[in-house]
């Protein structure tokens, strides 16, 4: 089910960017160099998140716009709102780049000044020295474990998570999209990374029973 909120419930900024990628799908090429100047910023910092290589990451962030333009016309303000759907894009090349060298994302955040514009950073949420939920959604290799992990949280903490973690928005774009207070759903993310990485956790010393099990055998 579609939880988009309406587009008259969208901020400003959303609004221009969505008429940006639109006159971008007319073949305008300074619309879409403003969309770069408005959201490029914002791209890195995701991409830099999952592809800790600064140099990699910047030459990703390129590609990602080069994906972008091309599938520009393919946006639909019915299914996502703009910086969501360029958030995907960014999130599934530096994912695939990893990929392809071999190696596992880490889904690190970068250290923001501003509580209320940061991304949900995993050591602001988990102060302590354990692996992380990243680090665990790795040694979790059963992605019907993770599933189940996920199913275990309630609706909102799985649907705040998604956008939070998964789709790189800030606290305060989750906010803004779901339509509630602030604090509400950072509370909701706090709760959700926590139970998470309980769940997540449990699954890991299970699985290294297993292979302790098997090696002694």
């Amino acid at each position: 089910m579609d939880t988009s909120p309406p587009r008259n419930a969208w901020s400003e900024r959303s609004h221009e960017l969505a008429q940006l990628i639109a006159r971008s799908a007319l073949g305008e090429r300074a619309a879409f160099a403003r969309l770069y100047e408005l959201t490029s910023g914002h791209l890195f910092a995701v991409v830099l998140r999952i592809q800790r290589d600064r140099a990699l990451a910047e030459d990703l962030l390129q590609e990602v716009y080069v994906s972008a333009w091309k599938a520009i016309g393919s946006f639909d303000a019915a299914q996502s709102q703009p910086m969501t759907w360029l958030t995907r894009i960014a999130r599934n090349k530096a994912i695939d780049s990893l990929r392809r060298a071999q190696t596992q994302p880490r889904l690190e955040s970068l250290h923001r000044d501003d509580d209320d514009d940061d991304r949900p950073g995993l050591d602001q949420q988990l102060a302590d020295e354990s692996p992380g939920p990243p680090d665990l959604l790795v040694a979790a290799s059963d992605a019907r474990q993770l599933g189940a992990c996920m199913q275990a949280l309630t609706p909102v903490q799985r649907q705040s998570l998604a956008l939070a973690f998964f789709d790189g928005l800030s606290h305060a774009e989750v906010a803004e999209h779901l339509r509630q207070p602030l604090g509400t759903v950072k509370s909701w993310v706090r709760r959700a990374l926590s139970s998470l990485k309980d769940c997540l956790e449990r699954a890991a010393q299970r699985d290294h029973a297993v292979l302790g099990d098997s090696a002694g055998s």
